[in-house]
């Protein structure tokens, strides 16, 4: 197994998405992308004739990968098959890859707000259990970089879907400010996954935009970065 999170450096991409964009959909040169891709996942043994891209859409469906390729419609996806690499794209949002170490199981998520609220990452655990009889105490997870609580602020028609544990309220902004981190994760502890067995990243993608693209600090002009995991052969 292989899984990474990529950052906006070491790629050939010039500003404003310097400089190794991943994502195809947001005015760079196909080109370049296409060898800032071949950089990254072969970092982690992958071809890109491997991986599993989805065009995202803030939902909830979940993706059962049995072969590699271009989709469309899904935030999530699942397998077990080897040779095959899942990635999913961000540059704001949470991505949260998971490791089934007993089935030998992975999936890779997808999370905005709407996602999140949707409850997707339970959904992939509960997918991931009925194909692949995945059990909490066999997964290891990561959440990965994304906006962080103290960037994230939002109004009351998003804050209204969030517990209060996972929102707090600026009086001096009339705003809400959300922890998608926070969230995610009581996600993957309902499921039943250990606190010891779940990673989560401290770096927030708009604190930190030096290492990480931000569509809501570049006003989203900026590049995409992806998390992927994937298993190898046997």
């Amino acid at each position: 197994m292989a899984a990474g999170q990529s950052t906006r450096l070491g790629g050939k991409s010039e500003a404003p998405y310097y400089s190794l964009n991943l994502g195809k959909s947001v005015g760079d040169n196909i080109e370049t992308v296409l060898e800032n891709r071949k950089t990254f996942f072969g970092e982690l043994d992958f071809e890109l004739n491997q991986v599993v891209f989805s065009h995202q859409v803030h939902g909830s469906e979940i993706l059962k990968v049995e072969k590699s390729g271009d989709y469309s419609g899904f935030d999530a996806q699942i397998t077990n098959i080897p040779a095959i690499c899942l990635a999913v794209s961000i540059a704001d949002c949470t991505p949260i890859l998971i490791y089934d170490s007993q089935n030998k199981a992975i999936g890779a998520v997808h999370a905005g707000w709407r996602g999140t609220v949707a409850n997707i990452l339970l959904k992939t655990m509960d997918a991931m259990a009925t194909e692949y009889g995945t059990k909490g105490e066999n997964c290891y997870a990561y959440i990965g970089a994304c906006i962080s609580k103290t960037n994230f602020e939002v109004g009351n028609e998003v804050a209204e879907n969030f517990n209060s544990q996972f929102k707090i309220f600026d009086p001096s902004k009339n705003k809400f400010f959300v922890d998608l981190k926070a969230a995610n994760k009581a996600q993957l502890v309902e499921f039943g996954i250990p606190q010891s067995q779940i990673e989560v990243a401290e770096y927030c993608t708009v604190a930190n935009n030096e290492l990480f693209f931000s569509h809501r600090k570049e006003k989203g002009i900026t590049g995409r970065m992806l998390a992927a995991i994937g298993l190898k052969k046997p």
